[in-house]
């Protein structure tokens, strides 16, 4: 089946995912490239159609669009979008360049010995440029995890999946229930203001997986999320609790200080890393550009 959104020219070759609203299928570009393509196909009916596409498919677009002009090497390429009413419905197509597999099909192909130190350097400073690239430009992820970092036959990583990013501006209304449980900060978990050092949390539980080839944090709520936690950073001091959060501070909790190491096995410079990564406070939290020039990824 050829489909030809201009100016692109595609043959589906097969259905690769399926999500709430729509499939996504490897294709391949027609004409002299031959480039493997992602192509995401959602409809939306009825009342959904009435009032345009979805919010969140909207900023997707929008941000993929921008982020097309600076072609950044750690950022998923939108190559196509294109909308098309049909009856009382809308379809809309995305067309990203295709990157074979995600980091956590990557992770489970991993030896039982773990990933070399080489690897877990190269794909976390792949994962970082990406992110401070997009912390520059205002944008926040807001739900980084293995599943929406993607890592090519080549060992090219892209950061993927737009649809809970948001421009960074004053006055924000910021959502409580975005980023994946494992990988959520602390301070969205106590319902409190964020900013891009969201995004710096998630990288750090990454990283740790990189390691562990296991999640770090495995709550199954919100509460057993926060207790995971602070059995691994220490419970903080009611002077670091967020004044803004509905939830109240309580010893209750876990264990307070923080330890000097949290994975044991690491070395110090991984270590110092993961806690500048995984700390309590956002303004304590090491940013993108910071954690490049740590000495992990500077030391031979």
């Amino acid at each position: 089946m050829n489909v030809c959104p201009q100016p692109l020219c595609y043959e589906l070759l097969a259905e690769v995912g399926e999500g709430h609203y729509g499939k996504v299928y490897k294709a391949r570009e027609v004409g002299e490239k031959q480039r493997l393509l992602a192509v995401k196909k959602f409809t939306f009916r009825g009342e959904t159609s009435e009032s345009g596409i979805p919010a969140f498919m909207v900023r997707e677009v929008a941000l993929l669009r921008k982020m097309q002009y600076f072609n950044h090497p750690n950022i998923i390429k939108l190559l196509d979008a294109s909308a098309v009413p049909v009856g009382v419905s809308l379809d809309l197509t995305l067309v990203l360049e295709y990157i074979d597999q995600d980091l956590s099909t990557y992770l489970t192909k991993a030896p039982a010995s773990g990933l070399s130190h080489d690897c877990i350097k190269d794909v976390m400073q792949q994962l970082l440029q990406g992110l401070d690239f997009l912390h520059m430009n205002m944008v926040m992820h807001r739900d980084l995890k293995p599943e929406n970092v993607l890592i090519s036959s080549r060992g090219e990583v892209k950061i993927a999946d737009f649809g809970l990013a948001r421009i960074l501006t004053f006055n924000i209304a910021l959502t409580p229930g975005v980023v994946t449980l494992w990988y959520r900060a602390p301070e969205v978990l106590l319902n409190s203001a964020y900013m891009s050092s969201v995004d710096m949390w998630s990288a750090g539980c990454i990283f740790a997986e990189l390691f562990l080839l296991r999640p770090l944090f495995q709550g199954y709520t919100e509460v057993q999320q926060l207790q995971k936690i602070f059995q691994v950073i220490g419970l903080p001091s009611e002077k670091d609790w967020p004044v803004d959060s509905p939830i109240s501070y309580s010893v209750t909790w876990g264990a307070e200080g923080c330890p000097t190491k949290l994975l044991p096995n690491l070395g110090p410079d991984e270590n110092d890393l993961l806690s500048q990564c995984l700390a309590f406070r956002p303004s304590g939290r090491i940013s993108a550009a910071k954690a490049l020039a740590h000495p992990f990824f500077v030391k031979h």
